[in-house]
This record gives structure tokens, C-alpha cells and sequence, in this order.
């Protein structure tokens, strides 16, 4: 596995890797919450192509700040 070239689109907040088969690898520069975690959130992704590799990273992004919210909203209804 090798760094994406230059010229490979980059994913922000996320190190791009292309295996040398020309599989795409995601992985989260800083680390999801806990709660992203335990809600099955992955740190790290792959897939074929880069559009692919892009779509999981987002949907990995969109179950983190679900989890995140639910979690906030529970912790005010047990304040409140």
C-alpha cells in the first residue's frame, strides 16, 4: 500500500491509501467520539473505487453525528 499521488482527490479529515491492487482505504484522522464507536461507527473504510471510498467515508461522517445528537439529546432529557 502507498499514499495517494498528488493528483488523487483527497477526503478532509480523512488519509487516503491506494493499495498497489488499486484498492481504495479511508481512515479517520482524529478519532470518532465514543459514543460514534459504540454505535458501530468504523474509523476505517474501503472500497473499489474513489467515489466509493467517498460515499462510505460520508456515511461513516453522517451514523457519527446521529449517534453524537441522539446521545446529547438523551443526556438533556435525564438533566431536564
Amino acid at each position: 500500500m502507498h499514499n495517494t499521488p498528488a493528483s488523487t482527490p483527497a477526503i478532509p479529515g480523512w488519509r487516503l491509501i491506494v493499495s498497489d491492487t488499486g484498492r481504495y482505504w479511508a481512515i479517520r484522522n482524529r478519532a470518532f467520539p465514543r459514543v460514534a464507536l459504540r454505535a458501530g461507527v468504523e474509523p476505517a473504510v474501503d472500497a473499489d473505487t474513489f467515489e466509493e471510498v467517498q460515499a462510505a467515508v460520508a456515511e461513516q461522517e453522517d451514523k457519527a453525528r446521529v449517534a453524537v445528537a441522539v446521545a446529547a439529546a438523551e443526556k438533556t432529557e435525564t438533566v431536564s
